[in-house]
């Protein structure tokens, strides 16, 4: 039986943590345990955030990672919006080169990758720090070796649109944190028992943003439809690093708002494809939109040819295929 993605973990994590007033070193510690005070601010109020990226195996059996300098930005602006402490970014990065180096070995030949989670959590045992920040935290690098996210073969995915609530408050949409994940479960859980949907996708008053852990792309022609980036939802850097392909291919980008009328109205048109851009899946086409007990399939309903080739060309870079011509791969 094949495990689930992101489940196994390499033995030893990088961390580092803020006592307060500085930065002490960071060092190799095992990753199956850490000790927290069980009133870690982290703990009751939810000061924390994480990243997600990959490093790939070439051909030549060198490894690189995909667009850190990005992930450790957001990871700063994350840990900035939460008031965490700030981090510093260029041991961050040292922390994730040293991990990876130190499992290059593991590192899988593509389709596989190692999945590299930097997290940042608020330590200081604190209670009555509701209305405070932590002024302590810890920081790890934890790394995780994948196989392809789509094992048993891509399908087109069953997506329910939520009108009414959304996916977190609007002023925590761009924060990677964890509690944004938690406050979706529940409309996702009931969307797959009540509707057999895959994921939900949040639109509240009709304007169409993300699902729970994936941007959402509209494909018309030669035209990729995204919600303008606001504070309100996740700036992909998978959606990133697509949108700059598919100028690259010669399509038009439009980042503007997305009514769900005008989505389902382009829905229905033979060649239209739509799909979710994340780490994890990279591309993954939509093939349903399921809104007021109607379905409405997405073009043909099953994966584009576009979705299909914007995704071999990002593998492509990733993988040591294609020349980096946006500087997005760090050598290790």
């Amino acid at each position: 039986m094949a495990t689930a993605f992101g489940t196994v973990f390499m033995p030893e994590m990088a961390r580092v943590d803020f006592n307060g007033q500085e930065w002490g070193p960071a060092a190799m510690v095992p990753s199956d345990q850490l000790v927290l005070h069980p009133g870690a601010h982290v703990l009751h109020y939810s000061s924390t955030c994480f990243e997600g990226l990959k490093a790939f195996r070439h051909q030549d059996g060198s490894v690189h990672v995909f667009r850190m300098d990005r992930n450790i930005a957001r990871l700063a602006q994350s840990s900035r919006l939460l008031a965490l402490p700030e981090i510093d970014e260029a041991q961050v990065g040292q922390m994730i080169r040293d991990t990876v180096a130190r499992f290059a070995d593991e590192v899988p030949a593509p389709p596989g990758s190692l999945y590299i989670r930097p997290t940042h959590i608020g330590t200081e045992p604190a209670i009555g720090k509701a209305a405070a920040p932590s002024t302590q935290s810890c920081l790890y690098i934890l790394v995780s070796p994948v196989g392809d996210y789509f094992a048993g073969g891509a399908t087109a995915l069953r997506l329910l649109l939520e009108d009414q609530g959304m996916r977190c408050a609007p002023h925590m949409g761009m924060i990677k944190s964890g509690g944004n994940y938690a406050s979706a479960l529940r409309p996702i859980t009931q969307a797959r028992a009540e509707q057999q949907a895959d994921q939900v996708l949040f639109c509240p008053n009709g304007d169409v943003q993300e699902t729970g852990a994936a941007n959402f792309l509209l494909i018309d022609g030669d035209e990729i439809i995204t919600k303008a980036l606001d504070e309100s939802f996740l700036h992909g850097i998978t959606r990133d690093s697509i949108l700059t392909l598919a100028r690259d291919l010669g399509m038009r980008v439009s980042e503007r708002q997305l009514t769900v009328d005008e989505l389902l109205e382009r829905a229905a048109k033979p060649e239209c494809e739509a799909a979710l851009s994340g780490t994890a899946a990279v591309l993954t086409s939509v093939g349903t939109l399921i809104h007021h007990g109607q379905e409405y399939a997405v073009g043909s309903g099953q994966p584009g040819p576009i979705t299909a080739k914007l995704r071999q060309t990002l593998n492509a870079i990733q993988w040591g295929e294609a020349e980096d011509r946006h500087g997005w791969l760090t050598r290790i």
